[in-house]
């Protein structure tokens, strides 16, 4: 299945693990010599109604993403929990992008 990028600015991002909602996708991060998509970027909030600044944006590697659905992109952030195994990350790559659409 195929989304724009207006498409997927409308969906909601949520971590499994803590079942919080992280935002909506700002922006993407892409490889230019593979044209590969390589994180999702969340603005961070704005600080005092933007008086004061954002917080620091959020980037969401392609590997952390768990399910592309309808309305939310269900993700699973490995840095938070300290999990630097890297048969985790190896393992997370071995899935093709059509299992991620639902």
């Amino acid at each position: 299945m195929l989304y724009s990028f207006a498409e997927l600015c409308r969906k909601e991002v949520i971590d499994v693990e803590k079942g919080e909602k992280l935002g909506y996708v700002d922006d993407l991060e892409f490889d230019a010599q593979t044209a590969a998509v390589a994180a999702l970027v969340i603005h961070g909030r704005e600080r005092l109604f933007g008086l004061l600044g954002r917080e620091q944006d959020l980037m969401i590697p392609f590997r952390q993403i768990r399910l592309i659905g309808t309305d939310t992109i269900l993700v699973v952030r490995e840095a938070e929990h300290g999990s630097t195994d890297s048969t985790k990350c190896t393992m997370s790559r071995r899935f093709h992008i059509e299992d991620l659409f639902k």
